[in-house]
């Protein structure tokens, strides 16, 4: 068990807290970690894009010159790829991109998200994070108090409506609940700030 040092919203060290080390204290997988990482963003496309083909676009049914004697190619259709106007060969269609990974490839790379951040000294531990308005500047506060620069992935316990909504206005700040976490954010973001209720719900699913 190694101990990480707990902070309160003023950026005081309040108190040390032990982390589970078969959660954040692997040797990170990169291979597994690039993997999640793939498959996420392939989940997040629509594949909505679509093109026509020469069967789809209008117009072009009828033989635009005979087959022989003008010195031209012959021509079936003023609709085929290599015409102006003419439909896209090959082109893309409406498809899905998503695909499953194995779920001890998930847990494996999820830890070792975790443990990245742990071993580069990029994970803050919040002892509560308790804000009574809606109120950006609080956030913006803390960030400072906690010498955070850059992008920071913010993670609660359960989602709190108040802290989603007062961070989401700064630039580079991410909130996420424990049960919305993904590798992407964690890797994608410099600093990984949680509140120490989440760790142990952290601990709780992956130990």
């Amino acid at each position: 068990m190694s101990t990480i040092s707990v902070f309160d919203m003023t950026g005081k060290q309040v108190s040390e807290t032990e982390l589970n080390d078969a959660v954040f204290g692997i040797t990170p997988n990169e291979g597994v970690m690039h993997a999640a990482v793939v498959n996420y963003l392939a989940n997040q496309r629509q594949g909505t894009q679509s093109t026509l083909t020469r069967t789809e676009v209008s117009g072009g049914g009828r033989k635009p010159w005979r087959q022989k004697g003008t010195g031209h190619a012959r021509q079936g259709s003023t609709r085929a790829p290599q015409w102006v106007h003419g439909g896209i060969a090959l082109g893309p269609k409406p498809r899905d991109y998503s695909y499953s990974l194995n779920k001890k490839v998930k847990r494996l790379a999820m830890k070792s998200a975790l443990s990245a951040k742990v071993l580069d000294n990029n994970m803050i531990v919040l002892d509560a994070l308790t804000l009574e308005d809606y109120k950006t500047k609080t956030v913006v506060e803390m960030l400072k108090a906690l010498g955070v620069e850059g992008k920071a992935l913010i993670v609660t316990a359960e989602t709190d409506a108040k802290v989603v909504k007062s961070a989401a206005n700064i630039p580079g700040v991410k909130t996420a609940a424990v049960n919305t976490l993904n590798v992407y954010d964690i890797l994608n973001y410099d600093k990984f700030i949680v509140v120490k209720n989440a760790v142990g719900k952290i601990e709780e699913v992956y130990a």
